[in-house]
């Protein structure tokens, strides 16, 4: 097989480099509404988690007492403040999706963001750029539960086995390859070991829609 059935996509440290906005949210809430102790290796733990048990380890880890859902909210309100200001696309990322297009690989989006924050993002993009996205107030389980990989291949009706998922985090991973991607990883804030489970890349510009496929 030259060309994958259909390339899953995430998005924060995959598509668009927003980690850091993130992180600068988290930052502001625990300043707030916390102790004021949030830090960058704290704020790494949450990298790639359904922000819902992102906002439990938030509560737990900087003292936040705002309850889960405002705290989602919160940060929501940050990171798409930020990114109407500037979206940071991760390097080779809107090539990668062109040449996909070009080749008629559709793509979809899968993300723990929620689909308010997507709709701020996609306008970007040229139209067809992702046929469809699935996003984290729209499954019951999030990452690394395999549900949201599952279900991004059914919308595009295809086993999961004959696409690719792209991921940066331990917890994207995870949830790609327990679902039967073939994954490719692309480390961002968080480092990726080397494993078999997966292929390892330095960076979306080693990539074109013919050598997703391994």
């Amino acid at each position: 097989m030259s060309l994958p059935a259909a390339v899953l996509w995430d998005m924060d440290g995959t598509l668009v480099d927003t980690e850091p906005y993130w992180i600068a949210s988290e930052h502001e809430l625990v300043a707030l509404h916390g102790d004021g102790s949030w830090t960058e290796a704290k704020g790494h733990l949450l990298v790639g988690h359904d922000l819902r048990d992102s906002a439990r380890l938030i509560q737990q880890h900087g003292a936040v007492t705002l309850a889960v859902d405002d705290i989602v909210e919160f940060l929501l309100d940050g990171v798409i403040r930020r990114v109407q200001q500037q979206i940071p696309w991760r390097p080779g990322a809107r090539a990668l999706l062109a040449d996909l297009v070009a080749h008629d690989v559709p793509n979809v989006l899968v993300t723990m963001s929620y689909r308010r924050f997507v709709d701020a993002v996609l306008p970007a993009l040229p139209d067809g750029s992702f046929v469809a996205a699935v996003t984290g107030d729209e499954v019951a389980n999030g990452k690394p539960h395999p549900e949201p990989y599952l279900t991004a291949a059914a919308l595009v009706g295809h086993d999961a086995a004959t696409c690719v998922a792209i991921e940066d985090s331990p917890t994207g991973v995870r949830s790609a390859v327990a679902a039967g991607c073939s994954v490719i990883a692309v480390p961002n804030v968080v480092s990726l070991p080397a494993d078999p489970a997966y292929r390892l890349v330095g960076s979306l510009t080693e990539l074109t829609a013919h050598t997703l496929w391994r």
